[in-house]
């Protein structure tokens, strides 16, 4: 039985596509200065938390230091992940209170990124704790498909989606400013699609404080990074992330959970399957990405999180002409986009030159 109601989501199938929950003219009605709260008080408060969380962590000497397959040439603080959830786990809770269960478990997993951050751990406890973690979510959110699986596949299926999503997002963070950009266009494409169609309960205003903690958060990772996020935060915000798609796709609007991560998905995927096929280690770091390799060609961080942030707008765009009833053709054009970016990635920058 679908849960959807707990967090004020109506359990009909499907976008209400002629029931629109905000007007563009509607600039100072109660929902727009809410959101407009909680966006300016999320950046703020990450803004300083996460300045304040970085001269802690160097005086502690809390460093992430270079290695071979690092990025970075001298030593950056690592940790800044927990400022993000200093300001989102709070956040959230005032405004759906109910989903205190979900934000206790992001929070387990936080303390478990950290404790990976300050002692290293092993992949099989950091998995497992994943997985418990998810778990718990399926049992808050309910089916995802909509009936349109049996439960047991629809939360098997949601479930490695979900434990997947949660890795990806830690794979993906190895260079200034990629997983600060990605939350918060993420973020922001799920607020659009909260604000425009009817059916999303809180969904805007939980992707509004998203995107002004990870906004608050990017001011510092930019390169040259002053602050990293850790596993600290990449576990948790991959979480959280996850729980808002799988949320967006079980109200109906699976094409916009699709294409708003398609980059994420489509890098990690296939760096994954690439690695299999080629009998590595899986669970073995690596600096193999589609990401990395643009650096390792002479792209800077920044204009590889550039290039990243100016398709993302595109596949928020294709995100909305999806749930407004152009399916199929912002499919393809979210699919093109992705592909035109990593072909940009991959060409080095002295071709483009000549």
């Amino acid at each position: 039985m679908s849960t959807f109601p707990r967090f004020g989501m109506s359990s009909q199938r499907g976008v209400k596509r002629c029931e629109m929950g905000y007007k563009p003219g509607m600039i100072a009605d109660p929902t727009s200065l809410r959101l407009a709260l909680i966006f300016t008080v999320s950046l703020a408060a990450s803004l300083i938390l996460t300045g304040l969380l970085r001269r802690w962590l160097l005086s502690r000497q809390i460093l992430d230091r270079p290695n071979e397959r690092s990025a970075h040439a001298t030593p950056v603080p690592r940790g800044g992940g927990i400022a993000i959830l200093a300001v989102l786990l709070p956040a959230w809770a005032l405004i759906e209170p109910v989903l205190w269960p979900l934000l206790l478990a992001a929070a387990a997993l936080g303390a478990i990124g950290w404790w990976d951050d300050l002692k290293g751990l092993s992949p099989w406890p950091r998995l497992i704790a994943q997985a418990l973690a998810v778990a718990l979510g399926l049992y808050l959110l309910g089916p995802v498909t909509q009936g349109l699986l049996p439960a047991p596949l629809d939360l098997a299926l949601s479930g490695l989606a979900w434990l997947w999503f949660v890795n990806l997002f830690n794979f993906m963070d190895g260079i200034d400013g990629i997983a600060g950009v990605e939350a918060v266009c993420i973020g922001l494409g799920l607020a659009v699609i909260g604000l425009w169609f009817a059916n999303f309960g809180d969904l805007a205003a939980l992707s509004v404080a998203l995107v002004g903690a990870a906004l608050g958060f990017l001011y510092w990772n930019w390169h040259p990074a002053k602050l990293f996020l850790g596993d600290v935060g990449s576990q948790a915000l991959g979480f959280l992330i996850g729980y808002l798609l799988l949320r967006t796709a079980a109200a109906g609007a699976w094409a916009a959970a699709l294409i708003l991560p398609l980059y994420f998905l489509v890098d990690a995927s296939w760096t994954l399957l690439r690695r299999a096929l080629a009998r590595e280690n899986i669970m073995a770091a690596h600096a193999q990405h589609i990401y990395q390799q643009a650096v390792h060609l002479g792209r800077d961080h920044g204009q590889v999180a550039g290039s990243l942030l100016i398709a993302n707008l595109a596949l928020i765009a294709f995100a909305l002409g999806a749930e407004m009833g152009e399916r199929p053709v912002s499919l393809a054009g979210a699919a093109l986009t992705v592909l035109v970016l990593v072909r940009r990635l991959l060409n080095p920058p002295a071709a483009e030159r000549n």
